[in-house]
C-alpha cells in the first residue's frame, strides 16, 4: 500500500468500524437464558460477533445446526431488530478519522454481510446513514463476502476506482473479498477474532492492532496527514 496513492475507503461493519458486541452478545445470553441454557461468557461471545447470528447461534447453542433463516436465526433477528443500537457504538478514535476524510471530501462506504433491515437502522442511530458514500449489505447482492460483488458495487455507487480503494476489515473473508476486488486491504486486528484465527494468515497488506493504528494508516494512504 503506497501512501497518498487511494482515494477511498471502505469498511466492514461489524468489530470493524462499530462494537457491536455489547447488542448482539446479550441478545443471544437473553436467548440461552429463555431456554434453560446457562449464558456464554461475553468475551467468548465477542469473538463470534462477525460470525453473525449464525455464528452466535452455533456458538450458544453447540447441539444444535443453524441454518440461515430457521426458526431460531430468526428469533435471534428479531430480537436483535429490537436492540439494535442500545450500547453500540462507533469505536472510539474512528469518528475522528471518519471526520478527517468528510473534511477532506474523501468518499467512505460500509460493505457488511450484515442484513440491510439491520445495517440501515443501526447506521441511522449512529448518524452515519447520511454520511456514507454508499452502503451495501448482506442482502444487497445475491453474493456476499467473500464474494468481491459487495465491494465493487460499492466502488461503483460511490464513483470510485477499486484499484484506488482501501477495504478494512476484521475477517479473512474480508481480505479475501478486497483482494478478489483489487483493493488496498487493512486487517483490524482489534476486531472480533476468535483464538484460533491468526490475521496474518490472511493475506491483508497491512494489520493494524488498534483504531489509533488504523487512523494514522489510513490517513497516510489517502494523503492526509496524520
Amino acid at each position: 500500500m503506497r501512501d497518498g496513492y487511494f482515494n477511498a475507503v471502505l469498511f466492514d461493519l461489524d468489530g470493524t468500524l462499530v462494537d457491536t458486541a455489547p447488542d448482539m452478545v446479550a441478545v443471544l445470553q437473553a436467548m440461552q437464558a429463555a431456554y434453560g441454557v446457562p449464558p456464554v461468557d461475553f468475551h467468548q461471545g465477542r469473538s463470534q460477533v462477525s460470525n453473525g447470528g449464525i455464528g452466535l447461534l452455533s456458538l450458544g447453542f453447540p447441539e444444535h445446526e443453524f441454518s440461515y433463516g430457521d426458526d431460531m436465526h430468526m428469533e435471534y433477528l428479531e430480537r436483535y431488530a429490537e436492540v439494535i443500537c442500545d450500547e453500540s457504538l462507533v469505536f472510539a478514535g474512528i469518528d475522528t478519522l471518519l471526520d478527517h476524510l468528510d473534511d477532506a471530501g474523501c468518499p467512505w462506504g460500509v460493505v457488511t454481510n450484515k442484513p440491510e433491515h439491520l445495517t440501515g437502522p443501526l447506521l441511522e442511530a449512529l448518524g452515519l446513514a447520511g454520511r456514507s458514500a454508499c452502503t451495501v449489505s448482506g442482502d444487497s447482492l445475491p453474493v456476499r463476502k467473500p464474494d468481491p460483488g459487495p465491494l465493487l458495487l460499492a466502488c461503483d455507487m460511490a464513483g470510485v476506482d477499486a484499484y484506488r480503494t482501501i477495504y478494512v476489515g476484521d475477517a479473512a473473508r474480508d481480505i479475501e473479498a478486497g483482494l478478489r476486488a483489487g483493493m488496498g486491504t487493512i486487517a483490524a486486528g482489534y476486531g472480533y477474532i476468535p483464538e484460533d484465527d491468526d490475521p496474518r494468515e490472511w493475506g491483508a497488506d497491512i494489520i493494524v492492532a488498534n483504531t489509533e493504528e488504523l487512523a494514522q494508516t489510513v490517513l497516510k494512504a489517502v494523503n492526509l496527514k496524520s
